[in-house]
């Protein structure tokens, strides 16, 4: 009878049972390599590690590195906050506030109630 077992060993286990990244990171934050990460990679991190900075060679979003790496997008964000504060990515940063200001929402509401 053949030994159906299987390799495969849940992203979690692979990063400690961590469940937040070391940096903030928010899910739209860009990542990208950091110009000598090649060399720094040189046995300390896992395979997971490695292929998230084989993905940020150019700038991608947290949530696009963890469907190219086919893992799950909390996983994906500890191995960048590994990676980012070992200095081999940079997480670019975001912009703090979206869409219109409270003036001008304002001004657009009493424009809608003067019709």
């Amino acid at each position: 009878m053949e030994d159906h077992t299987s390799s495969f060993v849940r992203p979690f286990v692979r990063i400690g049972g961590r469940t937040r990244a070391e940096v903030d990171l928010p899910l739209e934050a860009l990542v990208s390599t950091v110009s000598s990460s090649t060399s720094m990679m040189a046995g300390k991190f896992a395979e997971e590690h490695r292929v998230v900075v084989g993905l940020c060679a150019q700038p991608r979003s947290t949530m696009e590195v963890a469907a190219l790496a086919g893992i799950p997008l909390g996983v994906a964000r500890v191995l960048i906050g590994d990676l980012a504060s070992a200095g081999i990515l940079t997480v670019h940063s975001t912009v703090d506030r979206v869409g219109p200001g409270s003036e001008l929402l304002e001004r657009v509401l009493t424009g809608l109630h003067s019709l």
